[in-house]
């Protein structure tokens, strides 16, 4: 090996891992939570993926009525993204963070105060899945209970005729006591144009999926064939938003699979001249940089043809049996 190449070798490996510590940073540093300040069309995108607008409505006897009524917004993330979501509580000024489950944590807004902020935020970076219809209904029950509407029988059945409309839609024992309660119309969200970059990171950081498949190959002196995958999946009812996503990033194709959309890229050009540039622009935050920092070292690594070489394609069998939910740390 020569001088120069060694020095290549090195500088390659050099910037990988300055690029991987940089995104082990944003994903785990307890710092970070104070000094890095996320972006507030990240925390809209993100939302879209991760977060709920929902209204439990419980039985209590000790409520006006005989029915609790519970407005919430609320994120949920594997417990390995905590500090994510001590990030976006430090963003949003609001809201609690609470153990959920074995290995979830979970951030809960639920005063009427605290979810007037909520409301005034994505009022002003506003949501464009079909979540944000979830989000106007959740709006107009905080004006319910601002208006003490949510006091009265008359205002109480108008929420649940709104909760219908959202999310699940009504647990039987709402429809038991409620039979007679008219559904608001749940309106089509249409303006789904993405009007920021941030957006799109944000979402990727929560529905993104950055993969490396190896298939066997008879064309492949080795035997097998890498290929880097870089997919976003939502609901068929965003089919809109997914097929937008071919303009903005200028690659990738759609292909449908049961009730949702899948937006994808495998071609390695359109990976190191599109994907890679963007998500280093606007960067992928939490567990998942990570994954995407080793997805870019094994893209640096078959540039290099090395994933034609058996030393190679061991070297990439290694980083991708440590990706995803081969991750342990």
């Amino acid at each position: 090996m020569s001088h120069c190449t060694s020095l290549i070798i090195w500088a390659t490996n050099l910037q990988y891992t300055r690029l991987r510590c940089n995104y082990s940073y944003l994903a785990t540093s307890r710092c970070s939570v104070d000094n890095f300040k996320l972006d507030p069309w990240w925390i809209s995108g993100f939302t879209d993926g991760e977060g709920c607008f929902r209204v439990s409505i419980i039985e209590n006897k000790k409520y006006y009525q005989g029915w609790e009524i519970q407005p919430r917004f609320q994120l949920t993330l594997h417990q390995r993204d905590k500090p994510l979501l001590a990030r976006i509580k430090n963003s949003l000024r609001v809201g609690h963070i609470y153990k959920s489950g074995l290995n979830s944590v979970q951030l809960q807004v639920r005063s009427i105060k605290e979810l007037k902020v909520i409301i005034e935020y994505f009022d002003k970076y506003p949501l464009i899945t079909q979540k944000y219809s979830d989000f106007n209904f959740l709006k107009m029950v905080v004006e319910k209970f601002e208006k003490k509407e949510h006091l009265t029988l008359e205002g109480l059945i108008k929420i649940i005729a709104i909760k219908a409309s959202m999310n699940w839609g009504l647990s039987d024992v709402l429809k038991k006591a409620f039979p007679d309660v008219v559904t608001v119309v749940r309106p089509l969200v249409e303006n789904q144009k993405v009007k920021d970059p941030n957006w799109l990171a944000g979402f990727t950081s929560g529905e993104g999926s950055f993969m490396v498949k190896i298939t066997a190959s008879k064309t492949h002196s080795v035997g097998f064939k890498v290929l880097l995958v870089f997919e976003l999946t939502q609901h068929m009812r965003d089919e809109r938003l997914m097929r937008s996503l071919i303009e903005l990033l200028q690659c990738g194709k759609i292909y449908r699979s049961r009730n949702t959309f899948v937006f994808h890229v495998t071609k390695l050009s359109d990976v190191n001249e599109k994907i890679i540039p963007f998500f280093k622009k606007y960067p992928i935050i939490g567990v998942k940089a990570l994954d995407f920092a080793d997805w870019c070292k094994v893209a640096e690594l078959m540039k290099e043809k090395k994933h034609l070489t058996a030393e190679g394609l061991q070297e990439i069998k290694q980083i991708k049996a440590g990706m995803n939910t081969g991750r342990k740390n």
